[in-house]
């Protein structure tokens, strides 16, 4: 047990994915929360967000590249920006920016691991700007801690089941991504990262999101070497 963590953490339900978020909004008195995973090959499934604000954000990292998100799973430590217009400023323009203009105003990301390996992150945010204590990240920590397993358990189920769907506030299984990413890394003979840095870079630069792109990529609307030429 962590050391000043109150004898009983609070209860997580680990079948239920709604409920394994909710409960971080419920013990941290915060405005939202999403939780994402990622497979051995790096794609991410973020297996729910408790609103759309969260649901948003998540996919703003997900489509920027920047953010606490990544910083999290690089570092496998927690990051806290309780003021995202001061801190993200200088370490995440991009997302800072848009961050904000969907309401949020503070940012935090909590690793999930199992043995030594990072497996995903616990996003959490605030409308206004707001500080968690030692005694709150300690809670957080340990959360994400015991939601690691059954997280991706919970990813595993959905990316198994071909009835699944992608909605609002669980949009980042995100098959038609992964999808284009092999196309895109067959169509140009290079490597999946590779594949997924120029999806990614097409999307900003034209203004669209990422799935939207890779929608075009999978019905054939787009080819990525037709491009080059």
């Amino acid at each position: 047990m962590v050391a000043g963590l109150p004898p009983s953490l609070p209860s997580l339900d680990m079948d239920d994915p709604a409920r394994l978020c909710g409960a971080f909004v419920d013990a941290l008195f915060v405005t939202g929360a999403s939780i994402s995973v990622f497979g051995h090959d790096g794609h991410q499934s973020t297996i729910c967000a408790t609103d759309a604000v969260a649901a948003r954000g998540d996919t703003l990292q997900f489509e920027l590249g920047e953010g606490p998100h990544w910083e999290a799973l690089a570092t496998g430590s927690p990051v806290l920006a309780p003021d995202i217009s001061n801190q993200g400023r200088s370490q995440w323009p991009m997302f800072s920016v848009a961050a904000q203009e969907i309401g949020m105003a503070a940012v935090f990301a909590f690793p999930m691991t199992i043995g030594a390996v990072t497996i995903g992150v616990v996003d959490l945010y605030c409308d206004a700007p707001r500080r968690l204590d030692a005694h709150q990240v300690a809670i957080a920590a340990s959360m994400a801690g015991r939601t690691a397993a059954p997280a991706v358990r919970l990813a595993m189920r959905s990316a198994e089941d071909p009835f699944s769907e992608e909605h609002e506030r669980a949009p980042a299984l995100r098959r038609e991504v992964h999808q284009a990413t092999g196309m895109i890394q067959a169509q140009l003979d290079i490597n999946a990262t590779e594949a997924f840095t120029r999806l990614r870079a097409y999307s900003f630069t034209s203004g669209r999101t990422v799935v939207d792109i890779a929608h075009d990529v999978v019905t054939r609307g787009m080819n990525f070497n037709a491009l080059r030429e």
